[in-house]
């Protein structure tokens, strides 16, 4: 058998992002957190920029803080995040509503450039949020669902796509990362076959931005949403953000009209004329104070690069299945995610009858990775914030409860 915690080390002491790791706030008493695909640690600087932010932005300057920097943080954080995660050109992306709130906006709209259509496509397996939404939109415009069943463990296929899609598709809504198996969808080739039926494609890019590099303007893709208290490490709660192709600005028209997305925003205008660019996506009053924290992460994605970002999740997620296959494997646990680092996002998911009971025992053993109905628990691991030992201490944890 291999020591694995030997070999974790030496992946360490290799890491050439390993300057990172002292950069996250410690939680006293964990030993491992494998769960910044669903809330990401803060940064120790982040109770420093928070109270800057009080003392200063708002305490001191007040009100002229929205002309003097506010008003634009929407867009300037959204096309860094464009820029250093998306492979978006300025001006296509903005941070603004909640995952939820931005997928029905975009939705609505999606739908509306599609009137001559009447199919909403979606995979059955997507994240709840992104369902519900496509049967409230697909029920306020009389669409019908076009559900696709893909493979649980490999994910939605180009092929998969293709049997369903016709020249009744409006709209295709899928996730680039399947939040249970983390298998990674092909978004260049499916995009191209949504296009090929004169549909749009929309994507959720919460289980993938900043770990998966991506080319949203070279692939052609329409639209895309992303959350940022995952690997954006923004906080509970924190805004997401939209990204709409610079070609459907001025054609797709959001639902959601409020005095932010206007033109004019203090003409104060009898009618509503809409912004043409990006900021027609913003309705009400930006939140501010959530973007506060993810700014300090965006300045460590942009120092170390998707790419070896990548590099290291990749090398993670090998080392965990290495340990799975030497440790839990020969207990009965069910490997839940493709094999193939290619088609893999940054999270493995493992089944076992006993998950429950074992997920809790983990907890207050200071060991966090989060459990998924019926039988499933998800390692997920952050590359700025996890490091080889603390992966593999993980699958040790988990060998041991069973």
């Amino acid at each position: 058998m291999t020591d694995l915690l030997a070999l974790a080390r030496d992946l360490d002491a290799a890491d050439p992002l390993a300057g990172h790791l002292g950069a996250f706030s410690a939680a006293p008493g964990v030993t491992a957190y494998l769960d910044g695909n669903s809330l990401g640690r803060p940064l120790a600087s982040t109770a420093d920029r928070i109270a800057d932010f009080v003392r200063d932005d708002w305490g001191t300057r007040l009100i002229r803080s929205w002309d003097e920097q506010w008003m634009s943080l929407p867009t300037r954080l959204g096309d860094r995040i464009g820029a250093a995660c998306l492979g978006a050109a300025a001006g296509q992306t903005v941070v603004a509503d909640s995952t939820t709130v931005l997928l029905y906006k975009l939705m609505r709209a999606g739908v509306a450039g599609r009137p001559d259509r009447r199919e909403l496509v979606i995979e059955e397996g997507n994240f709840p949020t992104d369902r519900f939404v496509a049967e409230g939109v697909a029920a306020e415009h009389g669409l019908t669902l076009r559900w696709i069943a893909p493979d649980p463990v490999r994910g939605v296929q180009a092929s998969d796509v293709a049997a369903v899609v016709s020249d009744q598709t409006a709209l295709v809504v899928l996730s680039h990362v399947d939040y249970r198996s983390g298998a990674l969808a092909d978004m260049a080739g499916i995009t191209r076959i949504v296009h090929e039926a004169g549909a749009l494609a929309l994507w959720d890019l919460c289980h993938s931005v900043g770990v998966i590099p991506m080319q949203l303007d070279a692939w052609g893709v329409d639209l895309a949403v992303g959350c940022t208290y995952k690997y954006l490490n923004g906080g509970p709660g924190s805004p997401a953000f939209a990204y709409v192709r610079s070609g459907l600005h001025g054609v797709l028209r959001q639902p959601i009209q409020g005095w932010m997305g206007a033109a004019d925003v203090f003409a104060m205008g009898s009618t509503y004329a809409p912004d043409p660019g990006i900021r027609q996506l913003i309705s009400g009053t930006p939140p501010v104070v959530g973007m506060l924290a993810m700014q300090g992460m965006l300045e460590h994605i942009e120092e170390a690069g998707i790419d070896a970002i990548r590099a290291k999740s990749i090398s993670l997620t090998d080392l965990v299945l290495r340990a799975y296959d030497e440790e839990l494997a020969p207990r009965g646990v069910r490997l839940l995610s493709p094999r193939d680092a290619a088609v893999r996002g940054s999270h493995v998911s493992i089944g076992h009858p006993d998950f429950q009971r074992v997920t809790q025992e983990l907890w207050a053993d200071g060991v966090i990775p989060d459990f998924r109905f019926p039988d499933g628990i998800r390692l997920g691991v952050s590359p700025l914030s996890t490091s080889h030992v603390e992966a593999v201490s993980g699958v040790l944890a988990v060998r041991d409860a069973l």
